[in-house]
């Protein structure tokens, strides 16, 4: 019995030894644990440490570097400003040049176009300027016979100008209006041929109506006497038509005025005589309720270069 309970005993001892061993294995391990990651946490500390040290210095670096780049970035921008000033300066002065150069060959191409543009055309020749003999437009071209009063001979006029009485005549067809052509470019010698019939007519009475050679609009190939029809000729009474106030109100478009209108210094009032001034000028004159007649010569001829534009 008393070897029994020191059996017992003797083992407790043991089973607490044994207890004591592992326990002191566990904080001996926990211990040696412990160190070790203490340890690996200095060198972790010391290698972040080392770590920042060194990213620190290459953030100074580069921030030294940034500062470098935005002052040559400024610089570069001042620099880039005076070029640009440079660049719209040199530019304005090349526009400059450019618009001289444009200028002069403008002016080089006025000047051509008007050497190359018949000089009497836009002349005040009704009992003011006289045209010789050996005149003649400088291009002429026959009516079609659908635009001239049936019973007239081949009629002509101006080639630079044809479009534009052919345009006026359609667009009053096209508004029921039948106009026709009585008589268009007449020569020198057809001028002082029909003068002389009317003289041999009328006597002295003739010049109220008629021009002397050399003095007709109609030797320009620019001037055109309209009727319709029912008129049949020239006649006062086409101004009473329908013809007559349609050309009174679109005439001008097409580049026509009516050359002796009521009271004129020259001839008659004629409502059938019109002639071609070029569109700039018939507009201008419609505008401004102005007579060709009455204007200055000066002012007329600035009005030559686009006559047939």
């Amino acid at each position: 019995m008393k070897q029994d309970v020191v059996t017992t005993n003797i083992n407790t001892i043991r089973a607490a030894g044994a207890t004591l061993i592992i326990l002191l294995g566990i904080a001996g391990y926990f211990a040696y644990t412990s160190y070790t990651l203490k340890k690996d946490i200095a060198l972790l500390t010391q290698k972040t440490n080392q770590e920042k040290a060194i990213l620190s210095e290459k953030l100074k670096i580069a921030h030294n570097k940034i500062e470098e780049k935005n002052i040559e970035l400024e610089n570069a921008e001042e620099d880039y400003e005076e070029l640009k000033d440079d660049y719209r300066k040199e530019k304005n002065k090349n526009e400059d040049f450019q618009n001289q150069i444009n200028s002069l060959l403008g002016t080089v191409k006025d000047l051509d176009k008007l050497a190359k543009t018949d000089k009497e055309l836009l002349q005040k020749y009704s009992k003011v300027y006289f045209l010789n003999e050996n005149y003649a437009p400088s291009s002429i071209k026959e009516i079609e016979r659908k635009y001239i009063l049936e019973g007239r001979d081949k009629q002509y006029f101006h080639g630079d100008a044809l479009p534009f009485l052919e345009k006026m005549l359609d667009r009053a067809k096209r508004a029921g209006i039948d106009l026709k052509v009585l008589s268009a470019y007449r020569s020198f010698d057809e001028q002082a041929q029909l003068k002389g019939a009317y003289t041999q007519t009328y006597g002295s009475g003739a010049n109220a109506f008629s021009a002397d050679q050399g003095y007709s609009e109609h030797q320009l190939g620019t001037t055109v006497d309209l009727t319709t029809p029912e008129v049949g000729g020239p006649w006062l009474s086409f101004e009473q038509t329908k013809a007559f106030d349609w050309l009174e109100k679109n005439a001008y478009k097409y580049g026509f005025i009516l050359s002796y209108p009521k009271d004129n210094n020259f001839y008659i009032f004629e409502p059938w005589h019109w002639r071609f001034v070029g569109e700039d000028l018939a507009r201008a004159l419609h505008r401004e309720e102005k007579h060709f007649y009455d204007m200055d010569q000066r002012e007329i001829d600035q009005y030559l270069l686009n006559i047939f534009d």
